[in-house]
Formats: C-alpha cells, structure tokens, sequence
C-alpha cells in the first residue's frame, strides 16, 4: 500500500510520486559533459529524490559510479575544518556501504591524516572502475570557513577530472552558490569571483503543474478507488500552486483523516478543511518558512509588502533570499510575491499570534441567539476593545509598521475561534490590505488603510478599492478602518471613532478611524 509522503525522499513502492527527473531535464547531458552544476531549490520540492533517483539509475546502468552524499553533519562543526571533514568522511563512507556495491567502493583506509575530502574524491575517482559522479547534499548548511575550504578544494580539483577527479558532480541546497555565506550571520556573499566559479549551470526544481497534480492524485484512486473532483483539483493548485510539500500534506490529511473511507469523494470542501488545518497545525515545513519571518531581510521584505507598499531600496540579494527558500515569486505582473494561497495566509498568522494569546478574555457579544455573527455588535465590540487595549497592544508588536494590521487581525482571529475563516489579500503597491472574514452565513470584506504623516486623508481612495473588493465578493457593504498613525494625534481612546460613507456604486460602509 503506498501513500503521500510528507517526510524525506520518495520511494515509488511506497510513495505516489511523480517521475522525479522530469523536473530536472538537463542533468544528464551536463553529467554526460563531465559539468560540475549548482541545483537549488527551496525546501521538500523533491531535490534529494530527484538526485537519489538519478543515482541509482546511472549506477544501475554500468556506466557510472553515481552517488548522492551529504555534508550536512559538517554543519555542526563551524571553523573547525578538520574535524568537520572528518564526520563528513564518516558520513560518506555509511551512505557509499547503504547505496553502492562492494566492488564500487573506494579505498579509504590509506587516507592522510589531514583527512581533506578532495584527497578522498582524487583517491575514489583512480580506484573507481567507472567515471565517478558526486552529488553533494545540504552544501548550504555549513557556514564560515569550512563552506570557504570545501568550495575550494572542489575547484582545486576539478581541472583533474575525469580521471583524477569526479567526473561529474552537483552541489544541492537551497541557494545558488552565488548566495552562499562566508560567515555565519554575516552579509557577505560570494560572487563572481567565488572558490565555486567551475560550474557549468545553476539548475532549479520547479513546482508540479496542475496536470501533475491530477496524475499524482489518480495513483490513490487508482490504488483505492478514491475519486478526486476535477474542482478540487483546481482548488488544490490555486492553494498551493503546485509546491509539492503542500500537495502531498493536504492530499494526506484527507485520506488518512477526514476521509479515511475511500469511498467518500474528495470535494472542494474537504480541500478547505485541509488547507485550514495544515495552516494552525503548523507543520515543520510551515513552521520553519514562518520563522524566517523573524531575519531582518525578510522582515524588510514582507512588511512593506502586507502595506501594499512598494519595496524601497532593498538590496537584490535579499529578494533574491525569499525567491531561493520559496516564501516569494514572481508571479505574472511582474512583481514580487508571496509564493502561494496557503502562505500568504500563514505569515500574517505567525505574526499575530503571540499579539491574540494576549488579548485576555473576550465576551462573544457579536454573536445571536442563533449563534450567528452580527456585524453591528462585532463594529461595538471592536471599537471598545481597540479604545481600552489598542495602544499597550501596539508596542508589543514587533512589524511596527503594521502593528495596527497585526491587533485587528488578532482581535478577528478570536471572533471566528474556529468556527469561521479570515482571508487576506495584500500586495506590493497596492496600498492596502482586504480581509475577509466568514462565519456561518455572514461575509464580512474589512479595508485596512493607513493615514501617515503628510498625506492627504486615505478615505476616498480606500472607498474606491472597497468598492473593487465587494463587487469581487458579490457583496453589498463592507468596513473600511482608516489607522491614523499621523504625528501628534490624540491617544487611541480618543480619536477612535466611526463613521457611514457610502462608495461610488452606492454600497454603505463603515468606515472606522483608529
């Protein structure tokens, strides 16, 4: 029996996986040109399995010693070279006896004590009766001077191969080498003129596209009679747009829990339950994308971006940073985004959940005797919770810019308490951000504007991109809460009040001032 697997590589007689090397088209003929390449991509989009397939399958062809090794135990080591190179050698030698044949093996028992891994690859690629292919694993983990004398000692070498020296080999990480850090915590990079400027391409993993996710997820109907709707198809990559890790989590959190019965259709509205799901437990891939919010880089990056603000002077390399780990894209505008549906949700969460943990207790007076949410209780409640809590809420939050973003979220976040959704909708330049918050029968479209200090009132521009927001969402009124962060204004408790406009298509809004 297979199953969608979330952890580590895929192994096709136990995993639904999609042919790894389709993604990764060019290796062969570079291997075949004895190159020495970079394959970055972000985390559990499948380099390791893709790079573990076509080893054993060029092995298995008789034409190459192919094998994937990792130097992620070097990590541990920092500056210490030697000691570092001698657990990555121990850690070499336990995958080549787990992967290779006896008669495959290199001889390493003459070693020199310096212990250096070039040594070891010249001595391996002598004594190997076949062309030697490398692939070196996690190369990103390690930092400071023994990345700096690894990288070198792989250049130093190469100008030997094919017989002296790996014939062909592929360092794997996260990043393009060029991005690689010399010093741990430090801003330095290597550039053009890197200890690593032998390669010959900088390749890449793509996401699956929506056929491939269709063919993934007929391998469990076709193994359990399981169907998947051709709408929760769709709804899977528009979630997701095809990162693998999220594919695989929300396909697995429906068969093994909320539809154990393979009888039962997967529809929209189990994929909505998934995603809302993977979002709170906060998986280790989730959550190790979500801490990354906490580096000065990012923060740079995302916070003007949930402003809808434009990114200002931030260096290429940063932008560079988010598009390697997978948090951003480029999506078809031309602008920088967030990566995915499920991620542009997950950040604003990580942000405000220490701000909703401290918000104290909170009487639903919002909700009827038929436990639906009221919108004119919810404007009550919310004016007089901002009017005691908003100020000592706002120094705690650690995006400044957006602190006013980060409590109104918070406070919304226990409105809904598991029994509704909150969606946001943010982007470079846009000037704003839309929630919209559903619970039970009620749609609530919420604008969030800023009022800074020389501008003009952001009123009648904030009724304009309401009115867009509801005509989208088929709705007929909505709230616009303007944050006035303008210099020498009254405290929060004062200022904060509420007014009725109406937009230019004659929907009523609520336009709060805070």
């Amino acid at each position: 029996m297979r199953w969608f697997n979330t952890a580590g590589p895929c192994r096709p007689e136990y995993h639904y996986m999609l042919p790894p090397l389709e993604r990764l088209p060019r290796v062969q003929r570079i291997i075949n040109q004895q190159g020495y390449i970079v394959i970055h991509a972000p985390r559990q989009v499948g380099k390791t399995t893709a790079m573990l397939t076509l080893a054993q399958q060029l092995t298995a062809s008789g034409q190459y010693t192919a094998i994937m090794l990792s130097v992620e135990v070097g990590a541990a080591f920092h500056n210490d070279i030697a000691a570092a190179q001698q657990a990555i050698l121990a850690s070499w030698q336990g995958a080549i006896n787990a992967w290779l044949p006896p008669d495959l093996h290199p001889n390493w028992s003459n070693l020199p004590s310096d212990g250096y891994l070039s040594t070891a690859l010249q001595t391996w690629a002598e004594s190997s009766p076949r062309p030697l292919v490398v692939f070196i694993d996690e190369i990103d983990s390690l930092q400071g001077d023994v990345l700096l004398s690894i990288l070198r000692q792989l250049r130093d070498g190469a100008s030997r191969r094919p017989n002296h020296f790996p014939h062909a080999l592929a360092l794997i990480g996260l990043r393009d080498v060029r991005d690689y850090k010399i010093a741990s915590g430090g801003s330095n990079r290597l550039n053009t003129a890197s200890p690593f400027n032998i390669k010959v391409a900088s390749l890449t993993v793509r996401n699956f596209s929506l056929s491939e996710i269709a063919k993934l997820y007929k391998q469990h109907t076709d193994d359990t009679g399981q169907q998947f709707t051709p709408k929760a198809i769709d709804r899977v990559f528009d979630l997701t747009q095809g990162q693998p890790w999220l594919v695989n989590a929300i396909a697995k959190e429906i068969v093994e829990e909320l539809a154990e019965d393979p009888t039962k259709t997967i529809d929209i509205e189990l994929i909505n339950i998934a995603k809302e799901i993977l979002i709170k437990r906060r998986d280790t891939h989730i959550d190790s994308l979500a801490e990354r919010l906490n580096e000065s880089r990012v923060r740079a990056i995302i916070e003007p971006m949930l402003l809808g603000q434009p990114l200002g002077t931030v260096p290429n390399d940063d932008v560079e940073f988010l598009l390697d780990l997978g948090l951003c894209h480029i999506d078809a505008t031309g602008n920088l985004a967030i990566a995915n549906p499920i991620y542009r949700e997950i950040l604003p969460r990580f942000l405000t959940f220490t701000t909703e943990v401290s918000l104290g207790v909170l009487t639903p007076s919002w909700l009827t005797d038929a436990g639906e949410l009221d919108t004119v209780a919810l404007r009550d409640a919310f004016i007089t919770f901002w009017r005691q809590n908003g100020q000592p809420l706002l120094k705690g939050v650690a995006y400044h810019e957006i602190a006013p973003h980060i409590v109104i979220m918070a406070f919304l976040h226990r409105v809904i308490n598991g029994g509704g959704t909150l969606e946001r909708e943010y982007a470079i330049g846009s000037g704003r951000m839309d929630l919209c918050l559903r619970y039970r029968t009620t749609t609530l479209a919420i604008e969030l504007k800023v009022w800074r200090q020389g501008q003009a009132n952001p009123l009648q521009r904030g009724l304009e991109q309401l009115d867009q927001y509801l005509s989208g969402l088929d709705l007929d009124s909505g709230w616009l809460v303007i944050f006035d962060q303008r210099e020498n204004q009254p405290p929060i408790e004062k200022r904060t009040r509420v007014e009725e406009a109406k937009t230019q298509a004659n929907r009523p809004v609520t336009v709060i001032y805070g």
